[in-house]
């Protein structure tokens, strides 16, 4: 007969319901207040740590309302924000600063919807609340430390070839060499001017007050670099700090030429994420020196050659103060296994430049040992008298204590590490720990969680409005078939929803404001599909014939209209911004999502209530 599926097509339509229903679930469970602790840096999540939280919560009468670990973290849910808050106090006091202890909103999906990989879609800041920064990043520092890096440098250089000057220092935006007469003034231009390594400058002469001077400063086309590298690598280092967040979909990106976006979703602590965004840092490579006293370091006698460090384990170190090289000079860093011993090791990729340093510099200290130190400038802000007084320590520590084994140059290896997970860790550091120039937030702007909840609200409702008036005009109007109309229009909704799921997607007002679009655009097909079985009914055809010449003949037109609105949609994704973007993607989801549910599933519906009649009398529509 005309108006039947094969069984296949029926099985399919079955199997993309129940999925729609079961990946739409998650989000009808809502979220639990959370404290998420995670191992800063060496540290591990082990029994000890698990027992020490229990613990000081049990004592403060506070009880979890379940507590899920593994080795990479461990999440406490609580009842309510208030204990949840007064928790977060204790454990941060108890576990210090080896742990990120971070404020979190965890979702209550069901452990039977987890295991099929099922999650609620992720919430945009407009609806769950959180904090938007405006960061700008101070390019004058990114120059003036490219230029203090050519001092050192010049300084090697010069040396080398035993050409004599009396000083060289950074005035404003160049490097200056001061000599003591022409021909030596002379010599150092010509071999730094013929230095590859140099090719970034410009190089004048200039004579002033009896003495020669060599004056070097960045050409234009090096100092877009050094910005466009430190915009980029600013923005690669916050995306790996805000995992310390725990935070499910930030937004990171970059504004104009100097400035990067951070959205932080669901983020309630918003001083502890201030200072993990802006926290500055730096990367050196040291040579360890073994032949000073420790014990007389520690009481004050330091060689005047060496300083004294701390590992993280708090084992003191004398190290070198003459730096080998700092991390701007790793181009990559990546953790595997050294070959030799299987032990876990980090594998560093240095530029050209950084690769003669290090060769120079480890070429008679095979044997020896090298360690990383790890430079941070964070900024903290603490209650005093009442009000917010913003502090700026610098923390200096030993990462990293390894033995050369052979002459280094660009690409070499760091052993000694504890275990995979420290490789991982220091590989990151190395790659993306530091900031290649300070930034400052310009703008905040926080949302709260009860403003997010009322947008919810109302974006809800609009849905909901939209959806009962147009089920109700399609039951009246088209009777039997506005039934059917309205099973589609409710599973699209349902696919929408399990879609942005399953995608991972972040809704946001625009994309509410997509969904009720999609929710009057659903029923068009459906209206198109109607109205042309009510025309054939009027021409005197029979009711199967109708309903088969409906479907057919209305197809075209459907596919044309949603095509091309679906092109708009792919533009809008293409050309706008965040909020653009998530209103072109829940549109271009609806689209595809009525084309099936108004189609098929109102088709197979039909065909089921009608196909295996032979004799219809009339169509209830």
């Amino acid at each position: 007969m005309m108006n039947q599926y094969p069984l296949w097509k029926y099985l399919l339509i079955a199997v993309i319901v129940i999925a729609g229903v079961i990946y739409a679930l998650p989000n009808l469970y809502g979220e639990d207040p959370a404290i998420q602790i995670s191992p800063a840096r060496s540290a591990q999540i082990d029994e000890t740590v698990h027992q020490k939280v229990l613990n000081v919560l049990e004592q403060d009468k506070i009880t979890p309302l379940r507590v899920e670990y593994t080795e990479q973290h461990m999440l406490l849910r609580f009842t309510d924000t208030e204990i949840q808050l007064k928790a977060y106090d204790l454990i941060r006091d108890v576990l210090g600063g080896n742990y990120t202890v971070a404020l979190n909103l965890a979702p209550a999906t069901p452990g039977w919807l987890r295991s099929l990989n099922a999650a609620p879609m992720y919430l945009g800041l407009d609806l769950r609340g959180g904090v938007h920064f405006l960061m700008e990043v101070d390019m004058e520092t990114a120059l003036t430390q490219a230029l203090e890096r050519y001092v050192g440098d010049f300084r090697g250089t010069l040396r080398e070839v035993k050409l004599r000057y009396l000083t060289i220092i950074r005035e404003g935006d160049r490097v200056e060499v001061k000599f003591r007469d022409q021909q030596q003034r002379d010599s150092a231009y010509t071999l730094l001017r013929d230095n590859d390594d140099y090719s970034d400058l410009e190089f004048t002469r200039e004579e002033r007050d009896g003495s020669y001077y060599l004056l070097a400063g960045l050409q234009k086309a090096a100092q877009r670099e050094i910005r466009r590298f430190a915009l980029q690598q600013n923005i690669t280092t916050l995306r790996n700090r805000v995992n310390e967040l725990g935070v499910a979909e930030p937004v990171i990106q970059q504004q104009g030429q100097e400035r990067i976006v951070v959205q932080l979703p669901g983020v309630q602590d918003t001083a502890r994420a201030k200072e993990i965004l802006g926290a500055t840092a730096t990367l050196e490579f040291r040579m360890v020196d073994e032949r000073g006293d420790v014990q007389a370091a520690l009481a004050g006698r330091v060689p005047p050659t060496s300083r004294l460090y701390h590992e993280r384990n708090g084992r003191p170190l004398l190290l070198k103060k003459q730096v080998i090289i700092t991390g701007d000079y790793i181009t990559d860093a990546s953790s595997g296994i050294e070959q030799q011993t299987g032990s876990p090791a980090v594998f560093i990729t240095l530029d050209g430049k950084g690769a003669r340093m290090m060769s120079n510099a480890t070429r008679d200290n095979i044997g020896k040992s090298m360690a990383v130190v790890f430079i941070e400038l964070k900024s903290e802000t603490r209650i005093v008298d009442g009000k917010p007084v913003k502090t700026r320590k610098k923390v200096e520590e030993v990462i990293n204590v390894a033995t050369i084994r052979d002459q280094l140059g660009k690409r070499f290896q760091i052993s000694g590490l504890d275990d995979t997970r420290e490789a991982r860790n220091l590989a990151l550091l190395l790659r993306a720990g530091a900031l290649a120039a300070p930034i400052e937030i310009v703008e905040e702007r926080t949302i709260g969680p009860s403003l997010g909840q009322e947008n919810i609200d109302k974006g809800v409702r609009s849905v909901v409005i939209g959806f009962v008036l147009v089920l109700v005009f399609m039951l009246l109007w088209y009777r039997g078939f506005g039934l059917m109309a309205n099973l589609a229009l409710t599973l699209n909704l349902v696919i929408i929803v399990a879609v942005l799921s399953m995608l991972q997607a972040t809704l946001t007002l625009p994309g509410i404001a997509g969904i009720v679009l999609t929710v009057g655009m659903a029923v068009d097909a459906n209206v198109l599909i109607f109205e042309r079985i009510r025309e054939e009914l009027r021409n005197g055809n029979t009711p199967q014939s109708s309903i088969n010449a409906g479907y057919a003949k209305a197809f075209s037109t459907i596919a044309d209209a949603n095509i091309t609105t679906l092109l708009a949609a792919l533009v809008l994704f293409g050309f706008g911004t965040g909020p653009i973007k998530g209103f072109a993607v829940t549109l271009s989801i609806g689209i595809i999502t009525s084309m099936f549910t108004a189609i098929m599933v109102t088709r197979a519906v039909a065909n089921l209530v009608y196909g295996r009649k032979r004799r219809l009398g009339k169509l209830s529509i």
